[in-house]
Protein backbone atom coordinates (compact mmCIF):
# COMPACT_ATOMS: atom_id res chain seq x y z
CA UNK A 1 0.00 0.00 0.00
CA UNK A 2 1.43 3.35 -1.03
CA UNK A 3 1.33 6.30 1.29
CA UNK A 4 0.21 9.71 0.05
CA UNK A 5 2.84 12.40 -0.15
CA UNK A 6 2.23 15.44 2.03
CA UNK A 7 1.02 18.28 -0.23
CA UNK A 8 3.16 20.81 1.60
CA UNK A 9 6.41 19.10 0.68
CA UNK A 10 8.85 20.93 -1.55
CA UNK A 11 9.93 17.76 -3.34
CA UNK A 12 8.73 17.63 -6.94
CA UNK A 13 6.28 15.05 -8.21
CA UNK A 14 7.48 13.20 -11.27
CA UNK A 15 5.24 12.57 -14.25
CA UNK A 16 6.69 9.71 -16.28
CA UNK A 17 4.03 10.09 -18.97
CA UNK A 18 5.30 13.59 -19.76
CA UNK A 19 8.95 12.64 -20.12
CA UNK A 20 12.04 12.27 -18.00
CA UNK A 21 12.28 16.00 -17.22
CA UNK A 22 8.62 16.70 -16.41
CA UNK A 23 8.06 17.75 -12.82
CA UNK A 24 5.26 19.54 -11.00
CA UNK A 25 6.34 21.38 -7.89
CA UNK A 26 3.61 21.11 -5.31
CA UNK A 27 4.78 23.94 -3.06
CA UNK A 28 6.89 26.83 -4.25
CA UNK A 29 5.87 30.26 -2.99
CA UNK A 30 7.36 32.33 -5.82
CA UNK A 31 5.00 35.30 -5.91
CA UNK A 32 7.69 37.57 -4.46
CA UNK A 33 9.50 37.48 -7.84
CA UNK A 34 6.69 39.42 -9.46
CA UNK A 35 7.40 42.89 -10.88
CA UNK A 36 3.94 43.35 -12.43
CA UNK A 37 0.58 42.02 -11.35
CA UNK A 38 -2.62 41.44 -13.31
CA UNK A 39 -5.57 43.74 -12.67
CA UNK A 40 -9.00 42.57 -13.77
CA UNK A 41 -11.88 44.69 -15.03
CA UNK A 42 -14.69 42.52 -13.66
CA UNK A 43 -17.44 44.51 -15.38
CA UNK A 44 -16.22 43.54 -18.86
CA UNK A 45 -15.15 39.96 -18.04
CA UNK A 46 -17.28 37.35 -19.81
CA UNK A 47 -15.90 34.47 -17.64
CA UNK A 48 -14.57 32.58 -20.66
CA UNK A 49 -11.75 30.93 -18.68
CA UNK A 50 -9.01 31.50 -21.25
CA UNK A 51 -6.80 33.21 -18.66
CA UNK A 52 -7.24 30.24 -16.33
CA UNK A 53 -6.35 27.74 -19.06
CA UNK A 54 -3.24 29.64 -20.17
CA UNK A 55 -1.75 30.43 -16.76
CA UNK A 56 1.51 28.46 -16.63
CA UNK A 57 1.39 28.06 -12.82
CA UNK A 58 -2.39 27.51 -12.40
CA UNK A 59 -2.67 30.61 -10.21
CA UNK A 60 -5.98 31.77 -11.72
CA UNK A 61 -9.43 30.41 -10.90
CA UNK A 62 -12.69 31.46 -12.56
CA UNK A 63 -15.84 31.55 -10.41
CA UNK A 64 -18.76 31.82 -12.82
CA UNK A 65 -21.28 32.42 -10.03
CA UNK A 66 -19.57 35.55 -8.57
CA UNK A 67 -19.39 39.17 -9.67
CA UNK A 68 -15.66 39.23 -8.93
CA UNK A 69 -15.22 36.09 -10.97
CA UNK A 70 -11.43 35.90 -11.32
CA UNK A 71 -9.36 34.99 -8.28
CA UNK A 72 -5.58 34.87 -8.32
CA UNK A 73 -3.32 33.04 -5.88
CA UNK A 74 -0.80 35.82 -5.32
CA UNK A 75 1.71 33.48 -3.67
CA UNK A 76 2.23 31.76 -7.03
CA UNK A 77 1.53 34.44 -9.68
CA UNK A 78 4.82 35.53 -11.23
CA UNK A 79 3.41 38.45 -13.23
CA UNK A 80 4.32 36.94 -16.59
CA UNK A 81 1.39 38.66 -18.36
CA UNK A 82 0.22 35.64 -20.34
CA UNK A 83 -3.28 36.05 -18.91
CA UNK A 84 -3.41 39.67 -20.12
CA UNK A 85 -2.09 38.74 -23.57
CA UNK A 86 -4.56 35.90 -24.04
CA UNK A 87 -7.69 37.64 -22.71
CA UNK A 88 -10.00 38.14 -25.74
CA UNK A 89 -11.90 41.00 -24.09
CA UNK A 90 -8.82 42.87 -22.82
CA UNK A 91 -10.22 42.63 -19.30
CA UNK A 92 -6.80 42.03 -17.77
CA UNK A 93 -4.06 44.64 -17.68
CA UNK A 94 -0.66 44.51 -16.06
CA UNK A 95 0.21 47.05 -13.36
CA UNK A 96 3.46 47.68 -11.51
CA UNK A 97 3.70 45.60 -8.34
CA UNK A 98 5.62 48.24 -6.39
CA UNK A 99 5.76 51.94 -6.99
CA UNK A 100 9.25 53.40 -7.30
CA UNK A 101 10.09 56.36 -5.11
CA UNK A 102 12.69 58.37 -7.01
CA UNK A 103 12.65 61.32 -4.58
CA UNK A 104 15.55 59.88 -2.59
CA UNK A 105 17.96 59.69 -5.54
Amino acid sequence: MQTRRNKLTTKPERFDALGSCAFRFVAANTGSWRLERPEIDFSSCVKCGICEKNCPVDAITIHKDRDECVSIMWDYCKGCGICANECPGNCISMAAERQENNDNI
